[in-house]
């Protein structure tokens, strides 16, 4: 087997995995969607899985041997909550804030 043939046949499986994991609870927690469970779920854990993700960021990411640290993320945390509460759009909210972060990753080495 080639290395372009097997780099093609890992892609391929590698996203046919992605695509199962992401479809298969819809195909079979379709009769369920009315369930207590599935609904509390489905309207807490993305804002506890963003609340993480939020934390982990802050912790990780930050630059905390800046004067100021972690100036760089709070900042880009507040650009993403702000810009969310203005036009209710997470991809905006995404985008500004990954846009602020590196903007401010690239232009203040030091702060």
């Amino acid at each position: 087997m080639t290395d372009g043939t097997y780099i093609t046949l890992f892609i391929a499986v590698s996203s046919l995995a992605t695509f199962a994991t992401r479809v298969v609870p819809f195909v079979f927690l379709h009769r369920h969607t009315g369930h207590p469970l599935i609904r509390h779920l489905g309207r807490y854990l993305p804002a506890a899985v963003m609340a993480l993700l939020a934390t982990v960021f802050l912790k990780q990411s930050a630059n905390w041997s800046y004067s100021l640290p972690g100036l760089d993320a709070l900042v880009a945390g507040l650009i993403v909550t702000g810009v969310h509460l203005w036009r209710r759009n997470a991809l905006l909210s995404i985008a500004a804030g990954t846009g602020a972060y590196m903007l401010f990753q690239q232009t203040n080495p030091g702060l």
